[in-house]
């Protein structure tokens, strides 16, 4: 059978530039993947008659390759186009792109602060808290939001959207309302405990002083239309705190707090299934981006701790 697949290919680009509106470098880039998979065919099956099997043979090659996952997709986005054409247009029966799976995704690793980052961090906002010049209750705010993060791991809509009755709570620990309304019991730290406390009597005196009738039903109120500090504001204010401290903007975020008190605590010992339940995890796997943590501190306990390691020391 004569190979038309050349034709059929500029047929197929002609379609997206005609009817969809592709772009001359999108244009290209089909271009440039259809043919790579034609050279890989070869002789052996033309590019019009492919099955899937060939185009899985196909993306197992680019995985070889040390093509990323993302690559592999583009590749296989425009694999799917092109074979829709053709059973659009009655050049075959079927599409063999129907029934392939997207290349999954490595979970990228989570940005992680040091402990000595987050000690900086903590120290500059203790430092501005102290500082008694106007707007000091923003500054107590912010200390008692960092502390509470810090110590707890909750995510930043838990953070900004905790009731002000937990001023009220007896002992060192919050109950937290998270993802589907359950309810997981999470520990103060001391600093947490003081820096609230603080920053509760600094927010009743301040609602004294304007005479309100009702105080604020949330810990960290806000005139917005939630009534709670919006969770921007807070990733804002903790990115010009973080410039004062000397540290990049860029890599803090409340949501790297968060990440850095998982970590924290696995590199110290703490079990993951225990860090599951503090983070409000429902699921095992999602708390397992942290496992690079775990393996790392097992390779200093075997470096440190195991008589054969310590004796190839001595060997060498």
């Amino acid at each position: 059978m004569m190979d038309l697949s050349g034709a059929h290919l500029e047929a197929f680009l002609e379609m997206m530039s005609a009817e969809r509106g592709a772009a001359a470098n999108t244009l290209l880039s089909y271009e440039r993947d259809l043919t790579d998979l034609r050279e890989f065919l070869g002789k052996k099956q033309t590019l019009v008659l492919a099955q899937s099997s060939d185009l899985s043979a196909y993306l197992a090659h680019l995985a070889r390759q040390g093509f990323a996952a993302s690559s592999q997709s583009r590749r296989l986005s425009a694999m799917r186009q092109f074979y829709k054409f053709l059973y659009a247009e009655n050049l075959r029966g079927d599409d063999p792109t129907a029934i392939l799976d997207a290349p999954k995704k490595g979970r990228s690793l989570p940005k992680v602060l040091s402990e000595d980052h987050v000690g900086k961090l903590l120290a500059q906002a203790a430092s501005e808290a102290e500082d008694p010049a106007s707007g000091r209750l923003s500054r107590l705010r912010m200390l008692a939001l960092l502390e509470i993060l810090y110590a707890t791991g909750m995510r930043v809509s838990e953070l900004v959207s905790l009731p002000a009755r937990v001023l009220d709570q007896q002992g060192r620990f919050l109950m937290i309302k998270g993802k589907g309304n359950k309810e997981r019991l999470v520990p103060l730290s001391r600093a947490a405990i003081e820096a609230m406390r603080v920053y509760g009597a600094a927010k009743a005196e301040a609602a004294r002083q304007k005479e309100k009738e009702e105080e604020s039903a949330w810990l960290f109120p806000s005139s917005g239309k939630d009534g709670f500090l919006p969770r921007q504001v807070f990733a804002r204010d903790l990115k010009d705190l973080a410039i004062r401290a000397g540290l990049p903007p860029s890599a803090i975020s409340p949501h790297v707090l968060r990440h850095a008190f998982a970590s924290h605590l696995l590199a110290n010992g703490a079990d993951l299934r225990v860090v599951q339940e503090l983070l409000g995890h429902s699921d095992i796997s999602t708390t397992q981006i942290y496992t690079h943590v775990l393996e790392e501190r097992l390779r200093e306990l075997v470096e440190t701790h195991h008589p054969l390691a310590k004796q190839g020391k001595n060997r060498d």
